[in-house]
């Protein structure tokens, strides 16, 4: 299988000078096909419907377009809408004191009624934000006077300001656009208070975001972003050396629209630079606890398949080291997640002892292991439009092979494997945690739901104790309970095995030497597009 990899990376160079030789080999530059006050960026997919509280759209798309009330950032919540806020002595009341002076794009004031409008806009379509638990907390919000609202929850909830600060639902869409008076149907345009307006969209081919001059922080330096639609890969790559796009990120499904061979080759090239965010999420594969009859049930199995994984060599000849190892469910840098875990190395000897105790026997010549008449065999679902899955897929298929499991692997649509993943109908498949400005509480509590991990984590023996702990831990007031209640949780699911991880994943931003001011938010979904400026 390394030898493969080691083909395959090699006719990838080759294409990459190929592909150099079409075009003259040289790369032209940005800056010349390309003016510096517009950043054009490829993206596999439509900016889609730009509704802010729904989920179709592009978040990278709405990020720009659309605020909320507070802002996730490393050092914690800071204002964004909302200059200041209190919180009432039960942790059930938050008062926001909101910024003066703010428009939305379409000249509407933005103030309080206006946010009542949209949140309460948000909790008419309750079962559609279900995912996210600060919609089941809300009571009412109310506008005290122009400029101050009143949220109330039911209970104390202490992620609230971390939900509220997320891309959606809890952001801002001027009230002129909603339809039937809500937005749940529907809205007749999208206009909000951030940075770029919305001033071109023609589908499955480009969306122009233009600055918006009267913008509260400061008009943007960059007049103009435009997001076209592109095949990932060979297109992608080819628009880039012509100067047709001049910016390429990771999109909002983790994937890069070129490999990290032709990311190499365009930096090489003097014209572009290839900055990376910290460590965003983890890559894992998810093992359904709960399916009747698979082997993936015994946590024997699943901690088999955790040491048959290779992640060096993945990290290295599949991500070509930039995606770091992982050895648990979050990275250190996630609040809550720096617990001391078992450590489960890259270990075939041990994976095949594991196995043998639990009564998984090699018989008759066979290469796949038995007990009691069935068969250890499994399947595992990829995403059929990720290449690097693919890759991970076939290469973990070789590995587990060699201690006896038999790993069949089916490519789907990502819509598909999402439906698996709600329904319990898969034995394992691919997929991520939230992303740092989400977790750990997102992702944890998505253990809780039928749309998310409840097939995963439910058939674990002590299941009934870790919903105990993940209700506990999101009304907790108390930062110390908070601390030892999370601890309890991550190490529930390591010992499990339910949460296979393989790599920490980041955002890699492709962009012009000559931009300036490139920096991440806590999120992999977006990018502070206002804070860049040509040079």
């Amino acid at each position: 299988m390394k030898k493969r990899l080691v083909v395959l990376l090699s006719a990838l160079m080759i294409t990459s000078v190929l592909l150099a030789g079409c075009s003259g080999g040289k790369t032209e530059s940005a800056g010349e096909s390309i003016k510096g006050t517009e950043l054009i960026y490829a993206t596999a997919k439509d900016i889609n419907d730009m509704n802010p509280h729904l989920y179709a759209g592009s978040i990278p798309a709405q990020g720009m377009v659309y605020e909320s009330l507070v802002e996730n950032t490393k050092d914690g919540i800071k204002p964004m809408l909302a200059e200041s806020w209190d919180i009432s002595p039960d942790g059930k009341t938050y008062t926001f004191h909101l910024r003066k002076g703010v428009t939305f794009h379409d000249g509407e004031p933005f103030n309080a009624e206006a946010v009542k409008k949209n949140i309460e806009a948000v909790q008419s379509n309750a079962r559609k934000h279900s995912w996210i638990k600060l919609s089941t907390k809300i009571v009412s919000v109310n506008a005290a006077d122009e400029h101050t609202v009143q949220l109330v929850l039911s209970e104390t909830y202490y992620p609230t300001l971390l939900e509220l600060a997320m891309t959606r639902p809890y952001a801002f869409l001027s009230p002129k656009d909603f339809s039937n008076g809500g937005t749940k149907d529907g809205i007749k345009g999208y206009n909000g208070t951030g940075p770029y307006k919305l001033a071109e969209h023609k589908t499955d081919q480009v969306a122009v975001f233009k600055a918006n001059e009267s913008y509260w922080g400061g008009v943007p330096k960059v007049k103009k972003i435009t997001a076209k639609v592109l095949p990932a890969g060979e297109t992608t790559f080819l628009a880039l050396q012509k100067g047709e796009v001049n910016f390429i990120f990771t999109d909002d499904r983790g994937a890069d629209n070129i490999d990290v061979q032709a990311m190499k080759k365009l930096a090489d090239s003097g014209d572009y630079q290839i900055v990376r965010s910290e460590p965003m999420n983890t890559k894992m594969i998810v093992a359904n606890s709960s399916k009747a009859g698979s082997p993936v049930q015994e946590p024997a199995v699943r901690e088999a398949i955790w040491h048959s994984i290779d992640r060096e060599t993945i990290s290295k000849q599949i991500f070509n080291g930039t995606e770091t190892p992982a050895n648990a469910l979050f990275s250190s840098n996630v609040n809550y997640a720096n617990v001391e875990l078992k450590k489960r190395g890259y270990d075939l000897e041990t994976s095949k002892q594991i196995l043998e105790k639990a009564g998984w026997i090699l018989e008759n010549g066979s290469e796949v292991r038995s007990k009691a008449g069935n068969k250890l065999s499994m399947k595992l679902y990829y995403d059929a439009n990720s290449s690097s899955q693919k890759t991970q897929a076939e290469f973990i298929q070789n590995n587990v092979k060699k201690i006896g499991i038999g790993l069949e692997l089916v490519g789907e649509e990502s819509s598909s494997i999402a439906k698996r993943r709600s329904t319990g109908d898969y034995d394992l498949l691919f997929n991520q945690t939230w992303g740092l400005a989400y977790d750990p509480q997102s992702t944890i509590a998505a253990f809780t739901s039928e749309s998310s991990y409840y097939h995963t984590t439910k058939g674990i023996a002590n299941a009934a104790e870790l919903y105990k702990k993940i209700d506990d831990v999101m009304v907790s007031a108390d930062e110390k309970t908070r601390q030892s209640l999370y601890a309890d949780i991550l190490r529930i699911v390591h010992d499990e095995a339910v949460f296979i991880p393989i790599s920490n994943g980041n955002v890699t931003i492709v962009a012009p030497k000559s931009l300036h001011g490139i920096s991440f938010k806590q999120t992999q979904y977006e990018l502070p597009f206002e804070r860049m400026y040509f040079e």
